[in-house]
């Protein structure tokens, strides 16, 4: 009747693999480090380590300091299925103490590469030698280089709950933060669940996310910025109502003339937040802030905040912020758009309208919170395929087509803020028998 432990050791110094066995659960008891920093750029002193993690395995943070670093030179491997998903959570989670609110109780999993960053904490842009510190880290956790192709393993079909212990003043970590990951490491079907920081934030590098789900992020949902060069598709970002602040936010962190310039391109996401939070009213203002040397694409997607501000834009340097919208529909309050900065409200209307087939004034039919329904089905798709060899060519507006669409079940958990329907891993709250 209870659980056996494996405690994983503060470095893993070599390939080592975590095989699922029913009754054990492994620990993280604070920082574990896979492999040693190789820095800047690749060498024979490479530690070369590999944390291969089975279908099924559940990991938790044993103490809020608790976080997984895996770092430069170094990979994870942790690849589960729909049917038997990896799980990293929280120590309360395992003893039955969480509640749909409960959040920040561990760190989270960071993954450092070799890809290019600004915002240099050591080196220049102008040099080719910035690197970044990993925010709130005790210890050095450096990350960037000049590989954009750099390779830091693959997750997929992953859930990470209740993330986002603060490490230091003002310093959280996330449920996954990519910090100069190269467009060699594969990111798909990862689920955030209520981290008290965002869902996902990604520095620098070149990532690529298909198949996202963030639920109950009480920032943002989904954060791109010091240079990134990021492409996500199919993506779920739901808000718990009344909590969290953008479900967007993508931006240089003040650096603005750095280059390169972050840049996103996401399509197919529904994007909901149901109720406007005092952390929105207090920073972001609505449902996703645009802003510092940061160009934005949107396409296939739509907003579903009927009372809040859907978009907000500051501009600010030489060369402002841009926004590209195709095939997105807005549900928003009366005003829709904000300005800030050295831009208007009425400039970031035109950017959004200046766009093919948007909708500014739109009525979501949605079926189960997210499954599309005639109104979505009447919006013609943009050809996203034209962006990047990333994306899956799709006739659809939204993240998923129809009720015979269900990337999402399986591998995900529930919650009052968002079901996934029956036959997946159960309630958030509980841990699945698997």
């Amino acid at each position: 009747g209870t659980y056996r432990v494996c405690t994983l050791p503060a470095r893993i110094n070599r390939s080592i693999r975590l095989t699922k066995i029913s009754g054990l659960l492994y620990q993280l008891a604070s920082r574990v480090d896979v492999g040693t920093d190789g820095g800047f750029t690749a060498s024979s002193g490479d530690s070369n380590v590999t944390l291969s993690i089975d279908p099924g395995v559940i990991i938790f943070g044993g103490t809020g300091q608790s976080w997984l670093a895996v770092n430069r030179g170094n990979k994870i491997n942790a690849v589960g299925t729909a049917a038997l998903p990896i799980i990293f959570t929280s120590r309360d989670n395992v003893l039955g103490l969480n509640s749909e609110t409960s959040q920040g109780q561990w760190g989270g999993v960071v993954l450092m590469g070799r890809g290019r960053v600004t915002d240099c904490t050591t080196g220049s842009v102008a040099a080719g030698t910035c690197e970044r510190q990993t925010e709130g880290a005790a210890d050095p956790a450096r990350f960037g280089g000049a590989n954009d192709a750099d390779n830091s393993g693959r997750m997929s079909y992953v859930q990470i709950r209740y993330s986002g212990f603060v490490l230091g003043s003002n310093v959280e970590l996330q449920s996954l933060t990519t910090e100069g990951v190269g467009s060699a490491t594969v990111l798909d079907h990862i689920m955030s669940y209520n981290s008290s920081d965002d869902g996902s934030e990604h520095f620098g590098g070149s990532p690529s996310l298909k198949y996202y789900v963030a639920v109950g992020a009480d920032d943002d949902s989904l954060d791109v910025d010091t240079g990134a060069q990021m492409n996500v598709q199919f993506a779920l970002l739901i808000q718990r109502s009344g909590a969290g602040d953008a479900l967007f936010e993508i931006d240089s962190n003040g650096n603005e003339t750095d280059t390169p310039r972050t840049k996103l391109q996401v399509s197919n996401f529904v994007a909901i937040q149901s109720a406007v939070s005092s952390s929105n009213e207090a920073a972001d203002l609505a449902a996703s802030l645009f802003r510092g040397n940061s160009d934005v694409t949107l396409v296939n997607g739509v907003y579903n905040t009927p009372n809040n501000e859907c978009i907000r834009m500051n501009g600010s340097g030489a060369t402002p912020s841009t926004l590209t919208a195709h095939s997105v529909a807005l549900s928003c309050n009366a005003t829709k758009f904000l300005g800030s900065g050295s831009y208007t409200a009425a400039q970031v209307s035109g950017f959004f309208a200046a766009g093919t087939n948007n909708r500014d004034a739109f009525t979501p039919t949605f079926s189960s919170q997210f499954i599309n329904g005639s109104n979505e089905t009447g919006v013609v798709a943009f050809n996203v395929t034209s962006l990047s060899a990333f994306f899956t060519a799709v006739t659809h507006i939204g993240a998923v087509k129809d009720s015979a669409d269900t990337w999402y079940a399986g591998w995900t958990c529930n919650s009052s803020a968002a079901s996934f329907g029956t036959g997946n891993s159960g309630a958030c709250t509980s841990l699945p028998i698997l």
